[in-house]
């Protein structure tokens, strides 16, 4: 099997190493770094030192005209599209980078751009045809057409087996109805990239481009959020729209791969703005900490507060090295990072998640106060583990795409499970490919080449941690699978305990690629900061790995749910003191 075609993730459940998917860490060509450094110091000189007007935007729910044409003279929206269509051509890792700078400053602004170019125009880059990109690319990247995806509805989220738009066809044209829910950039987009039930031979979802010009388009009033409040939300309403033949994106019925492969290609930068944020976050509560003055000294001195920065470099180093990793296998060329993306989304939101939180904490009555950036990093954060898939859907698609893979490695029990892994998990498609081409190599769970080798000694006991913690997860899943069998699917502790094992021992595998890759070309001494974060990174890793592994037998889940269905029953929490 070619690399390109090989899941670093999906191989080490069943007990593989696959080193050279991960060594050498990723770098960028010298030409792409000069060019990322002059659009890092662009959007410093355009963004830096605007918390006030970034209030005011986030209290008027809207970003000013003015602003949307400010990202359009800087490019924003040409990011990934073709060069020679009027786009910058960025691959993932520098597309990536440019949503890291972004939100840096402004989750808003970093939104509206990540939403055209990560979700909103990718099918376009993906499957459209060359006329289709002739005839939109130029517009996408000028920023005359701001792209939007148009996916949830409102019966349908994460479930987005169960959408209703209904697309019927009409001689070579197609009649859309529907809406769409919680679109991002929906009111001012002028590119939807629709998902539309076509039930029929070919299959039941189809993807289609429709433009804001297409009688019956039209979009409801601006949603008043939590967070990201500045960016535009909004429904999108499809009466009686007729979308014609040449705008079908892909092939007719074919529309849940176009989603999915879309929200896998663009999790790069979702990942990106979560490393900017934390950058952000790290650098606001360093500089509070060095400030802020109790007990007669900086309250940086206190060891609370270095235990709190401590783990904010840590999570941002590890996130950072996830998202990087990520992103050079798809610029390699790999056709089989579905999981590994999810798991960086994952990560990076949460640890972002973690970062704001303390953050806060850490600049106390000033954090809770408006006048500061704090509480609004922390509204605009908390949507990271909700959309491009909510973290718990994540969860079961990383776990249960694996034990696929372990079902087919397991003589005994593969005609026991045949057929249970071939529906699919909604909205995300069937999952057994990956596995059907594995096991014609005959290979079995807890089989050799589970060793670094291209490591450097420096970081030769963290990697034996991670080595420990792949047979442990290849235990973990023979395990699971023998103990549930059939009934897998339905039990989301045991697969969310192994996806967790999965998480943490990915972002280990790129913390470790990273510093290795470090400690190669700048020496020990120099790389010493990345060797003590390793060193923090993997003790963190083994300790929730073992704890994970252990509950697989011995837990309180049958407790737990018997006490929730106690509160659905009652509708309320039953005890009182009085």
């Amino acid at each position: 099997m070619e690399n390109n075609e090989k899941s670093f993730m999906r191989s080490l459940c069943l007990g593989f190493i696959e080193e050279d998917l991960i060594v050498p860490f990723p770098t960028m060509k010298p030409e792409t770094t000069e060019v990322l450094r002059g659009i890092v110091d662009a959007l410093a000189a355009t963004y830096k030192d605007r918390d006030h007007e970034y209030r005011v935007w986030d209290r008027q729910g809207e970003l000013p005209p003015e602003i949307l044409e400010e990202m359009k003279s800087l490019g924003l929206f040409s990011l990934i599209i073709p060069e020679e269509h009027g786009g910058m051509g960025m691959n993932s890792s520098a597309y990536s980078r440019t949503l890291q700078e972004l939100s840096k400053y402004n989750g808003s602004v970093a939104i509206t751009a990540g939403a055209h170019s990560s979700i909103g125009m990718r099918g376009l880059l993906l499957y459209g045809t060359e006329e289709q990109r002739k005839r939109f690319y130029p517009k996408l990247a000028t920023g005359e057409m701001i792209a939007a995806f148009c996916l949830t509805e409102p019966g349908a989220g994460s479930d987005a087996a169960s959408i209703k738009t209904k697309a019927t066809r009409d001689g070579d044209d197609w009649i859309l109805n529907g809406q769409k829910l919680w679109i991002t950039n929906g009111g001012i987009a002028g590119f939807y990239t629709v998902f539309a039930r076509t039930d029929g031979p070919e299959g039941h979802v189809t993807a289609f481009i429709v433009t804001r010009d297409m009688a019956g388009v039209s979009t409801g009033p601006h949603e008043d959020k939590m967070g990201l409040r500045a960016s535009n939300t909004t429904t999108v309403m499809l009466d009686n729209v007729r979308v014609p033949a040449a705008n079908v994106l892909g092939e007719v019925g074919k529309g849940f791969k176009v989603a999915m492969n879309v929200l896998n290609s663009g999790r790069t930068g979702l990942g990106g703005g979560c490393v900017g944020a934390m950058k952000r976050l790290i650098e606001l509560s360093a500089k509070q900490a060095k400030e802020r003055q109790q007990f007669g000294k900086p309250i940086a001195e206190f060891g609370l507060i270095k235990q709190k920065l401590g783990h904010m470099v840590v999570d941002c180093y590890a996130t950072e090295s996830v998202v990087s990793l990520v992103a050079g296998i798809i610029d390699s060329g790999s056709k089989e990072y579905a999981v590994e993306a999810a798991i960086s989304k994952v990560f990076a939101s949460e640890a972002l998640w973690r970062s704001a939180d303390e953050a806060l904490q850490t600049a106390g009555g000033n954090g809770f106060m408006c006048e500061f950036p704090y509480e609004r990093i922390v509204r605009d954060s908390r949507i990271n583990r909700i959309f491009e898939g909510t973290n718990e859907i994540l969860r079961l698609f990383i776990a249960l795409t694996s034990l696929n893979d372990v079902g087919k490695s397991l003589t005994d029990l593969s005609k026991s499970l045949t057929g249970i892994f071939n529906d699919p998990i909604k909205g995300f498609g069937t999952i057994s490919e990956y596995a059907l081409r594995r096991v014609t190599q005959e290979v079995g769970v807890g089989a050799t080449k589970s060793n670094f080798t291209k490591l450097s000694p420096l970081v030769r006991a963290q990697a034996e941690i991670f080595e420990e913690g792949t047979r442990d997860l290849a235990r973990a899943a023979d395990k699971i699978l023998r103990k549930h069998g059939k009934n897998i699917i339905g039990k989301q502790f045991a697969t969310k305990r192994l996806a967790d094992i999965m998480i943490d021992l990915f972002v280990l595998a790129a913390t470790l690629s990273r510093v290795d890759a470090s400690v190669q070309a700048k020496g020990a001494e120099a790389a010493r900061k990345e060797l003590e974060i390793l060193e923090v990174f993997a003790g963190q890793v083994r300790r929730r790995t073992k704890s994970n592994f252990n509950k697989i037998d011995e837990n309180d889940d049958e407790l737990i749910k018997s006490l929730a269905e106690h509160a659905f029953e009652n509708e309320r929490y039953v005890w009182d003191t009085i």
